[in-house]
């Protein structure tokens, strides 16, 4: 368990009121990356800081302490928003309520797309994290258990993922944050309207956090497309280096210049390419297992989402 989650808050500490909380392939890290320019906002320092969603990582928690956690936003000043973006607080089952402990009026963005082309997506990406070792995705799906991982070059980090199926209900998911959270507190974006119209979803997400909604970043270029890893030894040893050399690191190099080495290595060891089309008798299966799922999403937001479930 973290340690001092809901308890007093030092006054002069910046705290987050503002949570992107999935889901997984979603649009997060573009949404989060744009948000990050606007003068009005500052965003954690780390994308998926995952301190909440106790019920998914108990102690195997990347950040395990309040202060460290709210050492992510020390660089804040006269912000008014300061918000996360982790894409497992939509999976789960605990983090709207510690959300809500920490923090009862922070503005929840939800962001939610097809459920199959969810797990297609995530698929792909645990692939290339090298998180997932069962290439063929219809077989992948078979499995109904979390997924433990033993990371990193000597298997010294466990890393742990929903299965696919249980990443991508959404009506539960999303039905949580209603529970707990005043409805106008929660904003949820579509995938396929931010896609379409980036800029205007974009907007409306700033007006979401009464923040300027004149402003624009830079460009609106597309974040975290689809990868792949030249080769999947030197991706593990780079997103999960020994802790040993972690530490040898720290002490010989600059954080600066650590952190441009990793991205290099990381830039030259990643191909972007377009996933390949999903077999189209297993999407038209899985259309009809979730159709019961759009329909009570639908309903739940208030809108049409029929079209996920045809060809």
């Amino acid at each position: 368990m973290k340690q001092g989650n809901c308890g007093p808050v030092n006054v002069e500490t910046p705290n987050p009121n503002f949570f992107i909380v999935g889901g997984p392939k979603c649009g997060t890290t573009a949404l989060y990356t744009y948000l990050s320019s606007h003068p009005d906002i500052f965003m954690c320092t780390i994308k998926e800081p995952q301190f909440f969603a106790d019920d998914i990582f108990g102690h195997q928690r990347r950040i395990r302490t309040l202060p460290e956690y709210l050492s992510c936003f020390s660089g804040a000043r006269s912000q008014s928003r300061l918000g996360e973006a982790s894409t497992a607080y939509l999976g789960s089952r605990t983090a709207a309520r510690e959300i809500r402990a920490f923090s009862p009026n922070s503005r929840i963005i939800i962001m939610l797309r097809n459920p199959i082309d969810v797990m297609y997506a995530e698929h792909s990406e645990r692939i290339f994290g090298n998180m997932e070792h069962v290439l063929d995705f219809e077989a992948a799906l078979l499995s109904h258990e979390p997924r433990r991982w033993r990371a990193g070059p000597f298997r010294n980090q466990e890393i742990i993922r929903l299965p696919y199926r249980e990443l991508s209900h959404f009506p539960q998911q999303v039905r949580r944050y209603f529970d707990v959270f005043v409805r106008e507190n929660v904003h949820v974006v579509l995938y396929d309207e931010f896609k379409t119209d980036t800029r205007k979803v974009y907007k409306d997400v700033l007006r979401f956090l009464e923040v300027d909604n004149s402003h624009d970043p830079r460009d609106y270029l597309p974040v975290n497309a689809n990868r792949r890893a030249r080769s999947v030894r030197a991706q593990q040893f780079l997103r999960y280096p020994p802790k040993h050399l972690q530490g040898f690191g720290r002490k010989v190099l600059p954080r600066a210049l650590r952190t441009a080495i990793v991205s290099r290595l990381h830039r030259v060891n990643t191909v972007y390419e377009c996933r390949p089309p999903m077999d189209h008798a297993l999407r038209r299966r899985l259309q009809k297992e979730y159709e019961p799922d759009v329909a009570e999403l639908g309903h739940l937001l208030g809108c049409d989402l029929a079209f996920w479930c045809k060809t």
